[in-house]
């Protein structure tokens, strides 16, 4: 019995989604693998930038193949924490610069 929606052998079958629409199936895979090919940053670059959005986004799937990829390309683990560290600051950043919008709209209904 499954503990969790997040299967981790769900991510073998991350192809299959052409199944149902080969012709965006083929235009994303054609795309993401362009994506990650080498260009002004690095495959491994990359690879560490798809780490920390993976957890920005909290996608399971992606931080398990970002992490096995990860390592693949050399990329050590206090990399990987500092990287996780970096996407934690951004979120929590991005959730306190909201509050913005509270003080703004506390200011204007106190007037």
């Amino acid at each position: 019995m499954q503990k969790t929606y997040y299967d981790p052998a769900d991510l073998r079958k991350f192809g299959k989604i052409s199944d149902w629409n080969e012709e965006l199936g083929s235009k994303f895979f054609e795309y993401y693998n362009a994506v990650f090919k080498e260009g002004k940053l690095s495959e491994r670059e990359k690879s560490l930038i798809a780490l920390a959005v993976a957890h920005t986004v909290q996608c399971p799937y992606c931080i398990d193949a970002y992490t096995g990829d990860g390592l693949k390309r050399g990329i050590t683990k206090e990399e990987m924490m500092e990287a996780l560290h970096v996407s934690a600051a951004i979120r929590g950043g991005a959730s306190l610069v909201h509050g913005v919008q509270m003080m703004n709209k506390v200011n204007k209904l106190e007037m």
